[in-house]
Order: C-alpha cells, then structure tokens, then sequence
C-alpha cells in the first residue's frame, strides 16, 4: 500500500483577528515534509489573501469569522475550502469570500482547474453546459446571461465530484449565497487525466 495514499494527519489552528477567529487547517503527517510545508505556507498565504479582500481590513469590523473545511483527504489528494466572513458596522450585511486549494500531497503542487484534464481537451465548454443545465434545473436566479465557467474557475473536490463555485455576486444576487455546482467524477471520466486529482477519484478501487 503507498502510504501517501492515506489521509494526512491535520491539526486545526486559531488566529485571534480583530472581531473573531480565523481557523485553519496545518498539516503535520502523512506527506514529504518538504511537501508538508509547501502546502502548509500557501494554506497560510491564502487565509491572509482572504483577509485582504475585506477591506478595509482593520476599519470598523464588528465582526469577523474564518471556518474551514477538508473536503477531501485521500487518494494523494486535499482539497481544503477556506473561508472568510466579515461584518462591518453599520453595514447593510456582512461580505464573505471564499478560497479552495486542491493539493498533490507528494510535492505540495497546488492543481489549477486545467490540470484535472487531458491536454487539448475543451473542458471549458463541457463544464459550461453542465452548469448551465443545473442552473436551469435549479431555477437559480441570475444577475444577467450565464457566460460560461472560466479556463481557471474556482473548484474543490469532494464526495468523487468536481465542484465548481461562484463568488457573491459573480453571477447571483447575495441572498442566493455561493452557487455550487457538483459534477461526478464519473460523468468526467473521459475527459480527465488518470493520474490527476479527479481522476484518481473516478475508481472505484
């Protein structure tokens, strides 16, 4: 058995921020320890990016709060979603963000979205008809036309799917929340590149 095929070994930490706690994830087993700490730093480096979006970052927030979630651990793949979520005084509603990174455990490599699939394939055009369908099949209601997911759209890998998610008020009004779109890993087969996250996903070994 490849030990790296485990679940890594993760520990949740806190940072105390004006307003609230920040958690997130830090690995520690299971993985390279170069790898570990590659991963481990740009987990870091994004909970602050997400930190910078709310800005401005110190001024009047009431307050402020940053989950996260494991949404896959297993197979050489982790797919964490981070969040961030912040209420200001006096404003109308707070405003969130939302960052997922997807790892290969064995180098600490983020996977961008065009990694998932096999060179040349037009992954951009199957991914956007099957959210257009949902969107349609979910009467979501949309702030204008649904053009189409991006070459390196926002994406996390749970339950053997490829989720594919949308900002606040990328394509629905805020009370829609985040849209998230899940497509099975089996539906994609085809398409996607066996040694690559999702489709190490698409077995059923």
């Amino acid at each position: 058995m490849d030990e790296l095929a485990l679940p890594l070994m993760i520990q949740p930490m806190t940072w105390q921020v004006q307003g609230g706690t920040i958690h997130y994830p830090r690995i520690i087993a299971g993985s390279p320890s170069a790898a570990m700490e590659k991963m481990n730093q740009t987990i870091v480096a994004a909970v602050n990016e997400l930190r910078q979006q709310q800005m401005p970052p110190e001024s009047g927030i009431a307050v402020q709060q940053g989950p996260f979630e494991i949404k896959t651990n297993e197979r050489g793949v982790l797919s964490v979603l981070l969040t961030n979520s912040v209420y200001v005084e006096h404003a109308a509603h707070g405003m969130t963000y939302k960052k997922s990174l997807t790892f290969n455990i064995y180098n600490g490599e983020i996977y961008q979205l065009g990694a998932l699939f096999k060179p040349n394939t037009d992954y951009v055009s199957v991914l956007s008809q099957n959210v257009a369908r949902q969107i349609k099949e979910r009467d979501i209601p949309l702030l204008g036309e649904f053009k189409g997911v991006a070459p390196d759209q926002d994406f996390y890998i749970a339950d053997k799917s490829l989720v594919l998610y949308f900002q606040l008020y990328a394509i629905t009004p805020y009370y829609v929340g985040f849209p998230m779109f899940p497509i099975s890993a089996f539906e994609l087969q085809d398409l996607l590149t066996n040694d690559g996250p999702l489709g190490r996903m698409a077995t059923n070994s």
